[in-house]
C-alpha cells in the first residue's frame, strides 16, 4: 500500500518578538451593521483581521456611552474571553423609551495578552414604544369602504355571484393610491431661515414610518432611503412592521415638509386585472413619528394626526398582482416640498388601526439590485399580431414589438420616454413567448402590466412602485425605440431597462468549479433565489407570490452558505409564528393570506413537509451562527405543532399532505406518484419530535424531554412495522425518496427482544444498497421530487457516494440542471423539464447548492462555533474549487486543485477561529489556527 505524504506549508509573515496586530473591521448588534433598532438588550458582535498566522483573541473589552450626551451606559471592563459574536450586555442601562442612539466600541487582547486599538464607534437604538401613541390616516375608513372579511377569496370562490357582489360594493376610494404631506418646524421659528447652523443645533433626528400596504417616503422632495416594497409584508392582523430612518442631514432649521406615497401591497389585495387571491386588512393607511433632538437637550416630535392633508397620486391603479398604471399628467410639482399650496387637499381621515402588533423591520429592505439591459428587438408583424391577440385573450396593439432582456427575473422595467402630452406606453412582461413571439402569461398570471400616460415634458423616466412580475421579455405597445421609423409619430423610448428587485440580504459566499454545469446550475439557483427573495420566500414572482414554507428547510442549508439570513430568518420564523392556527397546525404559507378549502384543496392547506418549517429552520439556524434565540422563543409554538401532529396521527401514523411533491418520473409533475404520502408525512413527524426533544433539553424542560422521547419510539415502530419489508430491505414502494428519508432520519432500526428500537447496522447497509441501485437504474438519475431531492443527495453525500452524486448531475438531459441549461434557462425552473409548463423561476429544486459547499468545497460548521471543518471531496473530473463563506468571524477561503495525482489546498481561517481540516484519503484530520495555509497530498 502506498504511504500517502503531504506537506503543510505555512504562508505568513516572518515572526518578530512583538505584540501581534489585530484591527477590529466590524462591529454589529444582533449580528446587523448601520444602525441598529433593538428590542430589549441587544448582544454585540465584531470580526477581527490580523497578518499572522494563530492570532486569536483572549479578552475583551466594551464600552456603551449615550452618543450625544456622553453618558456612560456600560462598560464590561477586560473580560476574558474568546468570545467575539453574541455577546450579552445584560446588565447595561438600555432605556426602552430613551430617544437617543446608543454609540459603542470594544477593543481586544490577543494570545499574548496585547491589547488592540479601541475600534470605531458602532450605534444602535432602542425600539420605540411611543409609536403606537400615533394615528392611522389615509382616505376612508375601513367601515366605510365596506371591505369584505375573510382568507377564503381565492380561485372558485371569486366567481360566486355573492362574492363577486361582495367586492363590487366595496367603495372605490378604498384602493386609490394616495399622497400624504405635512411641513413642519425644525428649531427656531424663523421665517425663511434654511441656514442649518443657526438656531438650535440638531443632534440626531429619526423618522419612523408604516405605511400600509407599500409606502414611498420622501423629506423636502427627495426619497428617503432606497427601499422597494416597503415595509416587507407580513400577516398585518398579527405584526405590522416599521422601518427606522436616520433623516438629521436631511434636515434644514425652519419649515419642511415631510411626504408619504401609498399603495395597496398585500395589505389591500382588491384584485384588477390578474389575481391569485383576494384579502383586505384595509384601505391605504400611514402610521408616522419623526423625533428632533436639539443639542440643549430639548426635542420635538411630529406624528401622524388630523394635521395632515391627502390628495390622489399620479398611480392611478396598483395591484400586487395585476400590475400598475401611472398618469404622468396628476403630478402636482412640489408637492412634499415646502411652499407648495396645499389649499385644495383634502384633511385625513382617522382609521382603525391594524390588528397586529407593532415590530421593527429587522430584515434588510428589498431593493432595486441589479440592472438589465435589451439583447435582441422583434417586431411583430400584422399576422403575428392578429393570432397573438387569440392565444393571449387581449387585443395587441399593431405598434407591438418584444425585447428580450437576457435574464428572467423579479422586478419591473424602468422607461425613459419622450413623447406628447396624454399619450400612452403599456409594457407586458412574461418569462415565456406565444408561438407568435408575443409574452405569454398563460402559466404565470394573465393579465398584467404597466401603463404609463405621458405629460410631455421632456424625458420622462418612470417605474412602477408598488407591483412586481417575473419576466425575461417586455412586449411595448404605443411607443418606438429610439432611432426606428416613427411615422405615427408615437413615444419615443430613449432607454429601457430590466430592473431586478429582490431583499438586499447580503451574498456571503463564491463558487466556481472545473466543470461548466455545475457552475451554471449554481448560478440558476441564485437567480431564482434572488427572484423569490422578496419580504418572503416565495415559491415564484408572478402566479403566486406566497411565502409556500417547504423551500425554508429543504433548501435551508443551501441559503444560509449563501445569504446573510442573521435577521432575514427570524422574520420568517415571526411570519410562521404569526400564521399558526389556534389548534397548533401550521398551514403550508407564511403569511397565511389565503385559506385553501374546499375539494382537493385539504393537501395544499396543511402537509407536515411544509409546516415542519416551523421546528426544523430554527436548529439550521443554530447551526450556522451559534444563535439559539430563535429555539427558545419558539419552543412553544414548536410543541403546539407536534401535540396538533398527534392529534391528526393514527397508531404513529400520518396520512395527509402533498408528499415528495413534483416527483420525477414519465409523467407531468405534480402530486407525489412515486412514495406513498403516509411515509412521506410520517418520516417528517418524526423528524419534527425529535428535533423537539433537542429543543426541551436546550430550555431544560425534562418533562417534555422524556415524553416527547417516548412519542419518537412509537411513531419509529409503526414507521417501521408500516413500511418496511424486512425481507427485501425496502421501504414503501422502494422508491428513492421512500428509502432516502429513513436513512437521512436514522430511521433504519430493529426492535430487540424487549421490543426497544435499535440501530441495525445491516439494515442500513441493504437499504442503502437498495437505494443505490436504483439511481443506478434509472440511469444514475433522480426519480424524488420538491422533498426528496435534498433526502436523496445528502443520504448520499453521508454515506460517501459523491461519485454516484457527480454523475446523477454531470450531464444535460432531464431531470438535470444541464437539460435546463440546454434549453436556454436563466432561472431554475419549477418542472426539469421547462417544456411541461409552470413556472420558470422555482429554487425548489436548488438543493444542489447544498451539496457544492459542504461537500465538494468541504466548508462545515462544528457544535463549537469558532471551529470549523473543511473536508473537500475531489470527484468525477473536478480540477478545481474555489470557494469563499463569509461566516460571523470573517471569510474562509477555500481554494483546491486536483492535478497528475497532487491535491492542493489552500485556505484562509478567520481570526479567532480554528479549522479541522480532513484532506482526501486520510484519516486522521489537521487542526489549523487562523491564518492562510496550504496542504498538499497525493491522491
Amino acid at each position: 500500500m502506498n504511504i500517502k505524504k503531504y506537506l503543510l506549508l505555512f504562508l505568513c509573515l516572518p515572526c518578530f518578538m512583538q505584540a501581534k496586530t489585530i484591527t477590529i473591521s466590524r462591529l454589529t448588534c444582533e449580528m446587523q451593521e448601520g444602525l441598529v433598532v433593538v428590542e430589549g438588550s441587544p448582544r454585540l458582535g465584531w470580526v477581527m483581521e490580523s497578518p499572522e498566522n494563530g492570532t486569536r483573541q483572549s479578552a475583551y473589552e466594551i464600552d456603551i456611552r449615550e452618543a450625544f450626551t456622553g453618558r456612560s451606559v456600560w462598560n464590561s471592563g477586560k473580560v476574558y474571553s474568546t468570545q467575539s459574536q453574541l455577546v450579552s450586555i445584560e446588565g447595561a442601562d438600555i432605556r426602552p423609551d430613551n430617544q437617543f442612539n446608543y454609540s459603542w466600541r470594544v477593543r481586544v487582547w490577543d494570545e499574548t495578552d496585547a491589547p488592540s486599538e479601541w475600534s470605531r464607534e458602532a450605534k444602535f437604538r432602542s425600539a420605540s414604544s411611543r409609536l403606537s401613541e400615533g394615528k392611522w390616516i389615509g382616505a376612508i375608513t375601513r367601515q366605510n369602504a365596506h371591505l369584505p372579511e375573510g382568507r377564503k377569496f381565492h380561485g372558485g370562490e371569486l366567481k360566486k355571484p355573492e362574492v363577486k357582489a361582495a367586492w363590487e360594493a366595496v367603495d372605490t376610494l378604498a384602493k386609490k393610491s394616495i399622497c400624504l404631506r405635512r411641513t413642519f418646524q425644525v428649531g427656531d421659528k424663523t421665517e425663511g431661515n434654511t441656514n442649518r447652523q443657526s438656531g438650535k443645533k440638531i443632534v440626531e433626528a429619526t423618522a419612523y414610518v408604516c405605511g400600509l400596504g407599500f409606502y414611498e417616503f420622501s423629506l423636502n422632495g427627495k426619497k428617503v432611503g432606497n427601499s422597494e416594497f416597503a415595509p416587507l409584508w407580513s400577516d398585518y392582523d398579527k405584526t405590522v412592521y416599521y422601518n427606522t430612518y436616520d433623516v438629521t442631514e436631511q434636515l434644514r432649521h425652519g419649515e419642511n415638509a415631510v411626504g408619504i406615497l401609498l399603495g395597496n401591497g398585500f395589505y389591500n389585495v382588491q384584485g384588477g386585472r390578474y389575481r391569485k387571491l383576494q384579502i383586505s386588512f384595509g384601505p391605504p393607511t400611514l402610521l408616522f413619528e419623526l423625533v428632533i433632538n436639539y443639542e440643549d437637550g430639548t426635542s420635538t416630535t411630529l406624528r401622524s394626526d388630523n394635521d395632515w392633508k391627502y390628495d390622489f397620486s399620479p398611480v392611478t391603479f396598483n395591484c400586487i398582482y395585476g400590475g400598475e398604471d401611472y398618469d404622468a399628467r396628476r403630478e402636482q410639482k412640489g408637492w412634499n416640498q415646502v411652499g407648495f399650496d396645499d389649499s385644495h387637499w383634502r384633511p385625513v381621515v382617522i382609521q382603525e388601526a391594524p390588528k397586529g402588533i407593532l415590530r421593527p423591520q429587522m430584515a434588510p429592505p428589498v431593493k432595486i439590485m441589479e440592472r438589465y439591459d435589451i439583447q435582441k428587438v422583434t417586431k411583430l408583424n400584422a399576422e403575428q399580431i392578429a393570432s397573438a391577440s387569440k392565444s393571449t385573450k387581449r387585443t395587441v396593439d399593431p405598434s407591438a414589438f418584444v425585447l428580450d432582456m437576457g435574464q428572467n427575473l423579479a422586478g419591473f422595467p424602468e422607461i425613459t420616454v419622450r413623447g406628447k402630452r396624454g399619450q400612452k406606453v403599456t409594457l407586458l412582461v412574461a418569462e415565456a413567448l406565444t408561438d407568435e413571439g408575443a409574452c405569454n402569461q398563460r402559466q404565470t398570471g394573465r393579465q398584467h402590466y404597466y401603463e404609463y400616460t405621458l405629460k410631455g415634458e421632456g424625458d420622462e423616466t418612470w417605474h412602477p412602485r408598488f407591483s412586481y412580475y417575473g419576466f425575461r421579455y417586455i412586449q411595448v405597445e404605443g411607443a418606438v425605440l429610439k432611432g426606428q421609423k416613427n411615422l405615427q409619430r408615437l413615444p419615443v423610448l430613449k432607454n429601457i431597462q430590466s430592473c431586478f428587485v429582490f431583499n438586499s440580504a447580503k451574498k456571503v459566499s463564491t463558487f466556481e468549479s472545473s466543470n461548466r454545469i455545475f457552475n451554471a446550475a449554481h448560478r440558476l439557483i441564485e437567480k431564482a433565489v434572488r427572484s423569490n427573495m422578496q419580504s418572503v420566500f416565495t415559491d415564484c414572482p408572478h402566479r403566486e407570490k406566497l411565502g409556500w414554507l417547504e423551500q425554508v428547510h429543504l433548501n435551508g442549508p443551501g441559503l444560509l452558505y449563501n445569504y446573510d439570513l442573521t435577521a432575514y430568518a427570524p422574520q420568517i420564523m415571526q411570519n410562521m409564528a404569526d400564521a399558526q392556527h389556534a389548534n397548533g397546525a401550521m398551514p403550508t404559507t407564511a403569511p397565511e393570506y389565503v385559506v385553501f378549502e374546499g375539494p382537493g384543496m385539504d393537501a395544499f392547506a396543511e402537509s407536515p413537509e411544509w409546516g415542519g418549517s416551523l421546528v426544523i429552520f430554527p436548529f439550521m439556524y443554530y447551526e450556522t451562527y451559534g444563535d439559539d434565540s430563535l429555539i427558545k422563543k419558539y419552543y412553544p409554538n414548536m410543541r403546539r405543532y407536534v401535540d396538533y401532529l398527534k392529534t391528526r396521527a393514527e397508531m404513529g401514523i400520518l396520512s395527509f399532505g402533498l408528499g415528495d411533491w413534483y416527483d420525477y418520473g414519465d409523467f407531468r409533475a405534480g402530486f407525489s406518484r412515486n412514495t406513498p404520502v403516509p411515509l412521506v408525512a410520517t418520516a417528517h413527524y418524526y423528524m419534527t419530535v425529535m428535533f423537539l426533544i433537542k429543543a426541551a433539553k436546550m430550555v431544560g424542560n425534562d418533562f417534555d424531554i422524556h415524553y416527547y422521547t417516548s412519542l419518537a419510539h412509537e411513531i419509529l415502530a409503526s414507521f417501521n412495522k408500516c413500511f418496511l419489508n424486512k425481507e427485501t430491505a425496502q421501504y414503501g414502494t422502494g422508491s428513492q425518496c421512500s428509502n432516502a428519508l429513513p436513512l437521512f432520519l436514522q430511521m433504519t432500526q430493529d426492535s430487540d427482544e424487549q421490543g426497544s428500537y435499535q440501530p441495525d447496522a445491516k439494515l442500513d447497509e441493504k437499504v442503502l444498497m437498495n437505494l443505490i441501485k436504483d439511481v443506478e437504474a434509472h440511469g444514475n438519475r433522480l426519480t424524488t421530487g420538491d422533498v426528496g431531492n435534498r433526502y436523496l443527495i445528502q443520504t448520499l453525500a453521508r454515506n460517501g457516494q459523491h461519485e454516484l452524486i457527480y454523475k446523477m448531475f454531470n450531464h444535460e438531459e432531464a431531470p438535470g440542471y444541464g437539460f435546463q441549461l440546454k434549453f436556454g434557462a436563466t432561472t431554475l425552473t419549477e418542472q426539469w423539464d421547462p417544456r411541461q409548463g409552470s413556472s420558470w423561476n422555482h429554487f425548489m429544486m436548488g438543493q444542489i447548492d447544498e451539496w457544492f459547499f459542504n461537500s465538494l468545497v468541504g466548508i462545515r460548521p462544528s457544535t463549537t462555533y469558532q471551529k470549523f471543518i473543511i473536508a473537500p471531496q475531489p470527484v468525477g473530473d473536478l480540477k478545481y474549487v474555489k470557494a469563499s463563506y463569509e461566516t460571523l468571524y470573517g471569510t474562509i477561503v477555500v481554494d483546491w486543485t486536483s492535478q497528475n495525482g497532487i491535491f492542493t489546498l489552500n485556505i484562509s481561517v478567520p481570526v479567532n477561529t480554528t479549522a479541522v481540516v480532513y484532506l482526501p484519503g486520510e484519516k486522521e484530520p489537521k487542526e489549523i489556527q487562523s491564518g492562510t495555509y496550504q496542504l498538499v497530498c497525493a491522491r
